[in-house]
């Protein structure tokens, strides 16, 4: 009942800040200050998102995007956690790896678009890579800081109870780190989604909502440009709260739970 009472009230606070926003643009649209070319009335986007989406155009944009987004956390998830996992583990992995991502993370993503897109060309490739690149170094350091975090007590306790290397890992080492691999995959996918959208603008052909933005520009059409904005910020949020959100609550629930057991 009261994890109901605390959804209810994070979800009003939420359309608190989303409708007092929307207010001051619709203030500012109508004030006369700008042309209304340059900053439409919502009635002017919302017409011109319900006719993207019914016309399926938007839908076909935005599936675009997000299967690029998905490809490339996929990849990242592969490599990035058991790399995470082999850091923590071994001295040796550490001191190969930690430098690399010292220095390759600072760089970013977008900077490596030109360079792509002379290796790969224009499409999917470049798009896809620039997410793996900019999810990567947010799920190795938060898997590499949570199994590092692994009390060491629990791992002698399950070796004093007969357990082997492999179910020491799976069942001790994997669920203590999992907050820790969440809170990175959760971090990867905010920043994959900057860099998909950014990387559309350059690399993608001829579909994406960061190629729709970016085709906009060249048309003056700041309806449909806003209206892009509408549906990345849309599946953003939606990704944000009902996802990533769900899963970390349950996450946090459960292991609590099972320390509360073990103590």
């Amino acid at each position: 009942m009261t994890l109901t009472a605390e959804r209810i009230r994070s979800w009003r606070r939420a359309a608190t800040s989303i409708v007092a926003l929307l207010l001051i643009y619709e203030f500012a649209a109508r004030s006369g200050y700008f042309p209304s070319v340059l900053l439409p009335p919502l009635s002017k986007v919302g017409i011109t998102l319900w006719t993207a989406l019914t016309d399926g155009t938007m839908l076909h944009h935005a599936a675009a995007t997000l299967y690029r987004v998905l490809v490339g956390m996929t990849l990242a998830v592969v490599v990035a956690v058991p790399l995470g996992v082999l850091m923590a583990r071994f001295k040796r992995v550490e001191n190969f790896c930690l430098p690399l991502a010292s220095a390759l993370m600072p760089i970013p993503s977008l900077a490596w678009v030109p360079v792509f897109i002379l290796w790969f060309g224009l499409g999917n490739t470049v798009a896809i890579l620039i997410v793996f690149y900019a999810a990567t170094f947010p799920i190795l350091l938060n898997t590499w800081s949570g199994v590092r975090s692994v009390n060491p007590l629990w791992l002698r306790a399950a070796g004093a109870m007969g357990a082997n290397g492999q179910s020491m890992f799976w069942k001790v080492m994997i669920p203590a780190a999992l907050p820790f691999i969440i809170t990175g995959v959760r971090q990867a996918f905010l920043r994959a989604w900057i860099a998909v959208i950014g990387a559309e603008f350059l690399a993608a052909s001829d579909w994406g909502l960061g190629w729709v933005i970016f085709d906009s520009k060249e048309f003056l059409a700041a309806d449909m440009m806003l209206a892009s904005l509408a549906v990345i910020g849309l599946i953003g949020f939606a990704f944000e709260r009902l996802f990533f959100g769900s899963i970390e609550k349950a996450t946090v629930m459960r292991w609590g739970m099972v320390r509360a057991a073990r103590t």
